[in-house]
């Protein structure tokens, strides 16, 4: 008898749920942000020795703070990927919020977690009133993660040559701009 191939069977993921973190979530957002830094150490400005997610005390105020300054995360049923949101605090620079810590585990990368977890952070923008636009960085080393913020509407600006050093290599820096009524337009 000949023998049939076996066929893949494929199920469908579940997506995780997205919501924005609150202080109860602290201690997993401090382990999910050990596993950012770790893992994709030339995506962040931060070193496990001197960010903020060190203290769970930090993360728990800094999410007592309200709605222009948040994290998303997406729960599967863990926490395994989030988004940050920071309004910038100065009066003339208040209509932009800047999108930072953009992370999912690798176990869930090409699910569209981060698709989900930036529709999130820029429908929360939406929100904040007066907030016309959005900004990122985005190292030249992570160019998934660029092709992910072009996906959703992110238009590179500018680049910083040698904007961070990591092991004593040199990375560029691309600045992202994704403008909401232009998004809201287009349907992204």
């Amino acid at each position: 008898l000949a023998r049939r191939p076996l066929l893949r069977q494929t199920c469908p993921m579940e997506q995780p749920l997205v919501r924005r973190l609150v202080v109860d979530d602290a201690d997993a957002y401090c382990s999910l942000r050990a596993e950012m830094l770790g893992n994709t150490p030339i995506a962040f400005l931060a070193s496990p020795e001197d960010d903020f997610a060190r203290d769970p005390q930090a993360v728990r105020e800094m999410l007592e703070k309200g709605p222009e300054q948040c994290i998303f995360g997406a729960f599967a049923p863990l926490l395994r990927g989030a988004v940050g949101v920071l309004r910038e605090r100065h009066t003339k620079a208040s209509h932009k919020a800047n999108v930072w810590g953009v992370y999912v585990s690798p176990s869930l990368r090409g699910h569209g977690v981060g698709r989900a977890l930036l529709r999130a952070a820029i429908e929360h923008a939406r929100t904040l009133p007066g907030v016309l636009q959005l900004t990122l960085s985005v190292s030249e080393g992570t160019p998934a993660a660029q092709r992910l913020y072009e996906s959703v509407g992110f238009r590179v600006w500018g680049t910083e040559p040698d904007a961070l050093r990591f092991e004593g290599v040199a990375h560029a820096e691309h600045y992202m701009t994704l403008f909401l009524e232009a998004t809201a337009r287009s349907g992204r």
